[in-house]
């Protein structure tokens, strides 16, 4: 059982029970999945940067992911609808776990100046939306074979219903939230 499921069970769930007074164990939020998108704007002119994003997304997920596509065309931008741009990756079970683990105690660690993550990203039904501003602090990313630095959008989704019980959840699982605003 990986490590993070196995605190969740043992202590993070009976202390959300008590903290919240809920009735029943399945009252009690849990996570749901975990969504990271790289968009690869270049990728209108060099189709095969999607490609190296997508193969460092493979590395860093553990997961193939699937090819995003435009869903309007911008003038501005050489966009046509139906254009790849990007690269997704949806995480649930192990692989979500094993994912969430590595992110709050090696990856969000690596980050230069890193004084916690923010507590006030979330949209109001419980989940979490951190951006990473590149892909360098995963540990399975070789830094000599990077062609380009590439930020990603990684949502965590819980079962929450309110902010306050997501952010309870995410904290006692070890998500290190800045010290700054504590509802």
């Amino acid at each position: 059982m990986n490590r993070l499921l196995q605190k969740y069970k043992e202590t993070v769930a009976p202390s959300l029970i008590k903290q919240f007074g809920y009735t029943s164990p399945m009252q009690c939020p849990k996570l749901e999945k975990v969504v990271i998108n790289l968009g690869v704007g270049d990728a209108i002119a060099n189709p095969k940067l999607l490609e190296e994003a997508a193969a460092e997304l493979t590395q860093i997920s553990g997961q193939h992911p699937v090819i995003t596509k435009a869903k309007k065309s911008i003038a501005n931008f050489k966009l046509r609808e139906g254009m790849p741009i990007g690269c997704k990756v949806t995480l649930r079970g192990e692989r979500m776990y094993e994912f969430l683990d590595k992110l709050f105690n090696i990856s969000l660690a690596r980050v230069r100046d890193f004084h916690g993550v923010s507590a006030t990203a979330f949209d109001g039904r419980g989940n979490y939306t951190l951006g990473v501003k590149e892909q360098l602090i995963f540990p399975e990313i070789n830094f000599d074979k990077v062609g380009k630095v590439r930020g990603m959008d990684i949502v965590i989704v819980t079962t929450a219903n309110t902010n306050k019980e997501a952010y309870a959840l995410l904290k006692e699982m070890g998500m290190p939230f800045s010290k700054g605003k504590e509802d």
